[in-house]
């Protein structure tokens, strides 16, 4: 019997303090506040930085592992694998960089708490407490197998991200965090309503059992159909999207960053934990289903990015692109339920992309700060960097060129050529909203050297940091997650021209467009305003209440009508009592009187009944004989 090693012996230690320690973090500077309220401290330190740490060392030691916790809700069961282990790695980097690139994005409002500015210090504690907050849920609902585990991390992240969100309390972000806060109500009671479902019909108390349920029971296309509309609130789908192009803008960077980056992949998390995706046998309905999420996906990459163009700011360009990707996420998913048997395959792309799409996206986000804040370095250097992560994220090069090349050759295989070339067509699209995000920052670009003054500081190396992390994931994530997870290799030379025309085609109607277009923009934009669908149905809700208060109104004034008529009647009636114990009180008043006249009127009445009647014999008979 071989001892255990090292790394396997400081698995079950790192995956607690992994949880754990974002946890800890967030109780300090609530007892720093009770135990001294009037002392200023700086939150964001690099204690508070080193949060995801330990989830980030258990993701690198490559180890699976098990675990059971039987005194945790209804028996907990965390699980690390590799697909886990690589949404792991990302996340948890990403939320370090973010993190560290927050301790300069807030230094100025970290100045203003230490001087005793109370608004400042009210945010930074804020910002403090529910950062780390946020970073345990999502770290949770990535190894929790049991049902438990996975709900409490993704209610946890989705609620104790609100305040990230409004945390400038603007009237834009107030407007943001309420959208936000409406679709996660909306999609938590949706997805509760599906868990709840599948895991009372199977008795399923794990993610196995429940897809499991779902592929057998009756009903199991209607409870999928619920844990897609509940997980795809978070994912983003179209539709079900409207907090993404309100929240992205208002957040702090870094907070933004995280929200595009990672935390929007919580739903397809939910979706591949979920949904029966590759199991053989499935229900016809699914078909249905699959068919649903394919053109819904497909839907949504190309209305995102139509809408998306004609944005201003750059972090609403890059949150509609958010909801683009994940559309094509989704019509990705849709072939677990459309083709099984390729699922395999096609999944471990899926995580691929994700993980790809999370750390340029993040990268992006963490670039539009640094446009705005530029450090002292060269134009061509920032600039290049800055358009490093769009170029990945447009299919030319690095992990995007790696996930492309996977994903049209994994299609092409499973005989699915008619979505690959959908999904090249929705890669014009992503150029495009690149190129507008890019030409916004560069109209909204600050003076080079004007915010920064070294260039070791946060903000600017922590992006780096990402920038470097987003092209370098195919040489490590198939390290992490497995050679299969990695992709099928690098494309060839010959097959370059087939991957880059949606480069081209992207970039050439971007030009074009954009110079035709000039003129007429600022109409365009004053009527596609971020949020698209949000402000309708926001005016319709706003009219619904003025209706529903209205008829509100004329119902209360009804009752108060009709219980008005009932208190004159009950007047009418305590009147009419009154009157009847007056009368009560006269006849008893007048009671002798009354029945002196009652017996003279009987003895009236007996003297004329007399006259025709007689009551004695006649004199003639006198006496009696």
């Amino acid at each position: 019997m071989t001892a255990p090693s090292l790394p396997s012996l400081l698995w079950a230690p790192l995956l607690f303090a992994a949880l754990l320690w974002p946890l800890l973090l967030a109780l300090r500077p609530l007892l720093q506040a009770l135990i001294a309220p009037d002392q200023p401290r700086a939150h964001l330190d690099w204690l508070w930085i080193s949060a995801p740490a330990p989830a980030l060392a258990l993701a690198v030691l490559g180890l699976d592992g098990r675990l059971w916790l039987e005194a945790w809700l209804f028996g907990g069961r965390w699980e690390l694998d590799g697909q886990r282990r690589l949404l792991l790695t990302f996340t948890a980097l990403l939320w370090g960089l973010a993190g560290w690139y927050a301790r300069g994005y807030l230094a100025a409002e970290q100045r203003q708490a230490l001087t005793g500015d109370p608004d400042s210090r009210s945010r930074l504690l804020r910002f403090a407490l529910f950062w780390p907050l946020t970073l345990c849920g999502n770290l949770l609902l990535l190894v929790a197998e049991d049902i438990a585990s996975f709900y409490l991390g993704f209610a946890l992240m989705t609620f104790a991200a609100y305040p990230l969100v409004i945390h400038t309390r603007s009237r834009a972000a107030r407007t943001g965090g309420l959208a936000y806060l409406v679709m996660a109500v909306l999609g938590e009671g949706v997805l509760l309503a599906g868990l709840l479902w599948a895991a009372g019909t199977g008795s399923a108390f794990t993610l196995t059992e429940l897809r499991a349920t779902l592929a057998t029971a009756d009903a199991g296309v209607w409870m999928g159909l619920l844990l897609w509309l509940g997980f795809g609130v978070k994912a983003g789908v179209i539709g079900l999207h409207l907090w993404l192009p309100l929240a992205h803008p208002v957040a702090p960077t870094p907070a933004s960053a995280v929200l595009s980056g990672v935390m929007i992949k919580a739903g397809l998390v939910g979706w591949l934990s979920a949904l029966p995706l590759g199991m053989p046998g499935l229900d016809g309905a699914f078909r249905g289903l699959g068919l649903t999420m394919l053109w819904v996906g497909l839907l949504g990459a190309f209305a995102a990015a139509l809408w998306g163009v004609a944005q201003r700011q750059p972090k609403a360009v890059l949150a509609y692109s958010s909801v683009s990707q994940m559309g094509m996420i989704t019509a990705l998913v849709a072939v677990g339920l459309l083709q099984p048997d390729s699922w395999p395959a096609v999944g471990a792309l899926v995580v691929l992309f994700a993980a790809h799409h999370g750390l340029s996206k993040g990268a992006l986000f963490l670039g539009v700060g640094i446009s705005e804040r530029a450090p002292p370095w060269p134009a061509w250097l920032l600039w290049s960097l800055l358009t490093l992560p769009a170029l990945s994220l447009s299919g030319a090069l690095g992990s995007g060129l790696l996930t492309k090349w996977g994903i049209k050759t994994t299609l092409d295989g499973a005989g699915e050529k008619t979505i690959a070339l959908w999904l090249s067509l929705a890669t014009v699209g992503t150029t495009a909203l690149m190129v507008r995000a890019l030409w916004r920052q560069w109209l909204e670009r600050a003076p080079a050297g004007a915010a920064a003054r070294r260039s070791l500081a946060p903000m600017p190396m922590a992006w780096v940091l990402s920038v470097l992390a987003a092209l370098g994931l195919p040489f490590w994530a198939g390290t992490l997650a497995g050679t299969h997870t990695g992709g099928p290799g690098w494309p060839p030379l010959g097959a370059l021209p087939t991957l880059l025309w949606p480069l081209g085609l992207g970039l050439l109607l971007s030009l074009v467009l954009g110079w035709s277009l000039r003129r007429i923009a600022p109409w365009l934009n004053a009527r596609l305003p971020a949020g698209d669908l949000w402000w309708p149905l926001a005016a319709a809700g706003r009219g619904l209440w003025r209706l529903t208060r209205r008829m509100l109104r004329r119902l209360a004034a009804w009752q108060a009508a009709w219980v008005a008529w009932w208190v004159a009647r009950e007047r009418d009636g305590l009147a009419g009592l009154d009157t009847l114990t007056r009368a009560e009180g006269w006849l008893r008043r007048q009671l002798a009187v009354l029945l002196l006249a009652v017996a003279a009127g009987l003895a009236a009445v007996l003297l004329l009944s007399a006259e025709s009647t007689p009551l004695w014999p006649w004199p003639g008979d006198w006496p009696p004989r």
